[in-house]
């Protein structure tokens, strides 16, 4: 009975989830668990959280995965249900060699497989690893499309700002030319500049006919997210007022955090799969020991008597040895053992893109943010030199014209610090991501307190 118990031992397996203390591109500071699941309210927009909540309920993705977790632990629930005893009953006539007599049989057949040497710890563990893979797949749907709800309003927002900045920058194209128009006709400029001045006014109708299709695209995909079929209209129209949620303080996040992410619980639950394989192929090198018994009673319809010589019951075991084919499954057990080194290393490769990407994100935040302190202090300079153009044209030192090229500098520095700040919350977005960040559906949550 020791050497059945110590083959029907469970594969243990050593995962190295080790992290760094902290991140090297910004210190670690304690949020809770709360805190970082609903991140996004930290930007204080209730549109966003509408947005958000909306598509958690709504999304399809997410509906499916969790048909698919609920469709797991069914299976799972019955992950041991072949190793117990089974009964099967059946009924039939048939006729002697002779052709003389017609009997009547009905059969009682009992099986029980035992699931000695690990079997049915194996088929067990199994269905539980199934199981925490589909949890896995439904915090990454949860996660993508929080992620994904967040960008595209960030997107959306973003078009409005620039689209109000390239119609002003519109206006003053066509402002200057008009103005070089005038220089033109009083012989004060060429034509060269003029067509200059047009190219550039060219070339600002066709951004602002990118922008648009632009905001069309992130609101139709926007739809799409929350399980609609078209998107609503503001999302469509210009806002003169539009503005990117205000960024709060980066509240990070714990490295051990990084054990949360789906992929690395998806490689978790690929080493227990593999664990269980290797239980499987070895309980398949030691015999396999089944009950078995039957009843048989037989009625003689021709001579309308009982047949008392087929009513014995018969009960015992059955054992089946490998013996001819015990090399071919030594191979199958080697190669599930390959395969579960193969898995654990995955675990770990897993990991270490989890570190990597967490680190990007953090680089790329605090890169957005230099780049805003660097256009805020050409901002600065640009406001100076716009309060000494005006000085100056007061003073009939300088032409509307000379105004009118500054102010077009001004809209676009203005331009690209929209653009900065949205790379900037883009950047939190995959930070978020990076780390596994978003609300745990019941069922998650459910599947991590029964998890082994």
């Amino acid at each position: 009975m020791s050497l059945l118990a110590g083959c029907a031992a469970p594969i243990e397996v050593r995962l190295d989830s080790g992290a760094p203390a902290q991140w090297q591109q910004a210190s670690a500071q304690r949020a809770s668990n709360s805190e970082l699941a609903q991140w996004w309210r930290g930007w204080n927009d209730p549109a966003l959280n509408a947005l958000v909540d909306e598509a958690l309920a709504q999304n399809l993705d997410v509906a499916q995965a969790v048909l698919r977790l609920r469709q797991q632990r069914l299976l799972a629930d019955t992950a041991g249900s072949a190793f117990l005893p089974a009964v099967a009953v059946g009924a039939r006539t048939l006729q002697d060699i002779a052709a003389v007599d017609t009997y009547f049989h009905a059969s009682i057949d009992v099986s029980w497989d035992l699931g000695l040497f690990g079997d049915a710890e194996a088929a067990r563990r199994s269905g539980s690893a199934s199981v925490l893979d589909a949890a896995a797949q439904l915090h990454a749907a949860r996660v993508a499309l929080v992620a994904d709800v967040v960008h595209r309003y960030l997107d959306i927002r973003l078009a409005q700002i620039q689209r109000n900045l390239a119609k002003k920058q519109l206006q003053q194209a066509q402002r200057q030319l008009q103005l070089l128009e005038i220089r033109r006709d009083q012989r004060l400029t060429d034509t060269q500049t003029l067509e200059l001045q047009q190219l550039q006014l060219r070339t600002q109708e066709a951004q602002l006919a990118l922008l648009n299709e632009s905001q069309k695209r992130a609101a139709h995909a926007l739809a799409a997210l929350l399980g609609r079929d078209r998107p609503e209209l503001q999302w469509l129209q210009s806002k003169a007022d539009a503005a990117l949620p205000t960024l709060q303080a980066l509240e990070v996040l714990p490295a051990d955090l990084l054990r949360k992410r789906p992929d690395i619980q998806s490689a978790e639950a690929a080493v227990e799969q593999a664990a269980a394989e290797v239980g499987v192929a070895r309980a398949a090198l030691y015999p396999r020991l089944m009950l078995t018994g039957s009843l048989l009673y037989s009625f003689n319809i021709t001579r309308n008597h009982r047949s008392t010589s087929d009513s014995i019951p018969m009960l015992g075991p059955q054992i089946d040895i490998p013996l001819f084919d015990w090399s071919r499954r030594r191979a199958v057990a080697d190669g599930k053992e390959l395969a579960l080194q193969s898995s654990i290393k995955a675990y770990r490769q897993a990991v270490l893109i989890g570190i990597a990407e967490a680190e990007g994100s953090l680089a790329a935040v605090a890169a957005q943010q230099q780049r805003q302190q660097s256009l805020l202090a050409a901002q600065q300079i640009h406001q100076s030199r716009d309060k000494a153009q005006a000085v100056r044209q007061q003073l009939g030192l300088s032409s509307d014209l000379a105004g009118a090229e500054n102010a077009r500098a001004s809209l676009q520095l203005q331009s690209e610090m929209a653009t900065a700040k949205a790379a900037e919350a883009l950047a939190y977005v995959a930070l978020y991501k990076a780390v596994g960040a978003a609300p745990l559906d019941p069922v998650v949550i459910q599947t991590a307190e029964v998890k082994p």
